[in-house]
């Protein structure tokens, strides 16, 4: 037990505050989400839940019981391949929309297990932030990508009304890829030479995965992080609120806005 919390608890012995229902509550959903939440997105999971609570009494409980989101912060760079000529930047930041799969983003990034690389192909939906779909591959490779824009076209039927961006990564250049993209009628837009912050919502969702998964302890093998990945992806469509999205996780923001 943190000394803080030692000391807290025997002050207040024989004085209740009238916080234990809210502090079992504040635990339990800490508990569910493995460590992730900090006191912000507690706070809007306790109103979800009915509790009209302000956000600085969960952030003093959550101190007074020495919970904090676990979130091992390193700094990360996301795979690039070789880049290749200059194409239209269509998005130009512009990461805003009114309805699911007007805007989507593409990117690849490396993760290590031990000694084995690992590639992870996503496609990230600018409406609420959800991951439509994922492929992982020991090699980042066109068949990846390729694999990647197949699995999304079955989960949405898409018929052009589609900005798909990416960065100047060779797979997105390849003639197979864009052609995918003409037969349905979607624009195609690249992020310009060097600059990540042209793909700023899928360069966040990597960066949140891996603080929150990769980093946060030491994996076996690579099927073990595999496993866990599949899992961690449907937790962060399914469960993981945004507080952008008014205390909803991406499914239940698109659901409720349909």
């Amino acid at each position: 037990m943190a000394r803080s919390t030692f000391y807290y608890n025997a002050k207040r012995l024989g004085q209740p505050d009238g916080y234990d229902a809210v502090r079992e509550r504040i635990q339990l959903i800490y508990d569910k989400h493995h460590g992730r939440y900090g006191y912000r997105r507690i706070t809007a999971q306790l109103r979800n839940d009915g509790l009209d609570i302000n956000h600085k009494t969960v952030q003093k409980l959550m101190q007074q019981m020495s919970l904090k989101a676990k979130r091992n912060k390193l700094h990360y760079h996301s795979y690039k391949g070789e880049l290749g000529k200059i194409a239209p930047n269509v998005l130009n930041r512009d990461f805003k929309t009114t309805a699911p799969d007007q805007k989507w983003t593409t990117d690849v990034t490396q993760v290590r297990i031990k000694d084995k690389k690992l590639y992870l192909s996503p496609i990230l939906d600018m409406f609420n932030g959800e991951i439509i779909t994922s492929v992982i591959s020991s090699s980042p490779n066109l068949q990846m990508v390729m694999k990647m824009l197949d699995r999304a076209f079955k989960k949405r039927n898409i018929q052009g009304n589609l900005i798909l961006h990416s960065d100047q990564g060779w797979q997105y250049q390849h003639t197979r890829y864009q052609k995918a993209l003409e037969n349905r009628h979607i624009t195609q837009s690249m992020s310009r030479k060097g600059n990540c912050l042209d793909n700023a919502m899928m360069e966040n969702f990597f960066g949140i995965m891996k603080n929150e998964l990769l980093y946060l302890q030491e994996w076996e093998s690579v099927e073990q992080f595999k496993k866990e990945l599949r899992k961690y992806i449907h937790y962060y469509n399914n469960d993981r609120i945004k507080l952008r999205l008014n205390g909803m996780s991406p499914v239940q923001y698109r659901t409720h806005h349909k």
